[in-house]
């Protein structure tokens, strides 16, 4: 299983220009080798290295030759998802760094990273796990700056864990005012992540609307608060349920949420709240801690699963009264909502299942089972 681990360089003023600048001068190549591979409509890796590798060497005779076949890289990588116009980058976009333009000092916490300068020796900053992590190390990684900050993300490839074979599963119905609710009647409430939401949105809008130099400087100094925040409570959510599910030796059931902001129709002040919800992040983070236990992970439609009865199977609009109150309208069983819904997650995860079982042949769109499996998955400092 891959993952991606975030390191900090400590840098000083001078070490932090000369990062700024090296980035600059790689991107400044892509632009170019993107205008020469648009103009004369070759795209592949290897067709742009043979058409341009020496010219490019001779605009940019600071940029070493592994830099320029990693900028070709970058321009190919580009083009593969956009053909239809000339692609740019970003002065300050990320830049990848093979084993050639730099090495690892984990067990000395620095890294040996090729710049316009030679090669410098930089400290970096990162947890015990990540620490770890950073033995599996394999491929690239990325040179990020961000917020006058310089990171690596390194790719790890783990050791593959045994997936176990399960005999029951734990229904997870996620929500924006319950984040999670599982079959076993616990929630995860996410009022405090709500309110936080709400009071960021307003602040943004007062300072918007005020558009001063130190309400412009606040805006840039929260632009990242809430997304952290909330990718923090996703990690502590994630974490519990997994080890839930491996404690009782059960597998995961999750909707299968892909395309569900197109296909809800919401109110204008229900939107936001639509938008701002992170289901996705929620999901990933599951799967990847799961996988790396070995728990399986089911991906359930989640067509109905708020409108049938446990008891009877009786499917109605109106069984659902409120956001927080099930009660069948054919046999008047009641529960609550989310909890009525992560239990019928967790009996279509027992039907599919032996669907499995009954019908090992049958077509992968009608057994929509995902054992937990992810090729990359971001591993940030906080959560764990």
């Amino acid at each position: 299983m891959k993952l991606t681990v975030q390191v900090q360089l400590v840098v000083d003023a001078e070490q932090s220009r000369l990062l700024a600048d090296t980035i600059r001068a790689a991107n400044a190549a892509c632009d170019w080798l993107a205008e020469q591979a648009w103009e004369k409509q070759i795209f592949r890796h290897f067709d742009l290295h043979n058409a341009c590798y020496y010219a490019c060497r001779e605009a940019f005779p600071a940029l070493s030759s592994q830099v320029v076949i990693r900028c070709m890289a970058k321009v190919a990588d580009a083009y593969k998802l956009d053909r239809k116009k000339c692609r740019t980058f970003r002065p300050l976009g990320a830049i990848a760094y093979d084993c050639r333009l730099l090495s690892w000092k984990v067990e000395q916490s620095q890294v040996n990273i090729w710049t316009l300068n030679g090669r410098v020796r930089l400290p970096f900053l990162c947890g015990d796990r990540q620490r770890q992590l950073l033995q599996h190390r394999i491929g690239e990684a990325d040179l990020v700056h961000r917020d006058g900050r310089f990171y690596l993300f390194a790719t790890v490839d783990l050791p593959d864990t045994e997936e176990r074979q399960v005999l029951d599963w734990l229904g997870v119905d996620l929500g924006v005012v319950e984040i999670a609710s599982t079959s076993d009647g616990e929630h995860f409430g996410g009022a405090e992540l709500n309110r936080r939401r709400i009071r960021n949105y307003r602040l943004r809008a007062r300072l918007q609307s005020k558009g001063t130099r130190s309400a412009k400087r606040l805006l840039r100094k929260r632009r990242r608060k809430e997304s952290r925040f909330s990718r923090d409570v996703n990690h502590c959510i994630a974490k519990k349920i997994v080890q839930v599910a491996e404690r009782t030796e059960r597998g995961i059931a999750l909707e299968n949420l892909t395309g569900v902001r197109q296909r809800i129709r919401a109110r204008r002040d229900v939107r936001r709240s639509l938008h701002s919800w992170a289901f996705a992040d929620l999901q990933a983070k599951i799967i990847y801690k799961a996988a790396m236990v070995g728990t399986p992970v089911a991906l359930i439609d989640p067509r109905n699963t708020s409108r049938t009865c446990p008891a009877c199977g009786h499917v109605a609009k109106n069984n659902r009264r409120s956001r927080d109150q099930f009660k069948c309208r054919a046999c008047g069983f009641a529960a609550h909502a989310d909890h009525n819904a992560a239990e019928n997650i967790r009996r279509k995860a027992l039907a599919l299942g032996e669907a499995v079982e009954n019908q090992p042949d049958a077509p992968s769109d009608v057994v929509a089972v995902s054992h937990a499996s992810l090729e990359v998955a971001n591993y940030s400092r906080r959560g764990q």
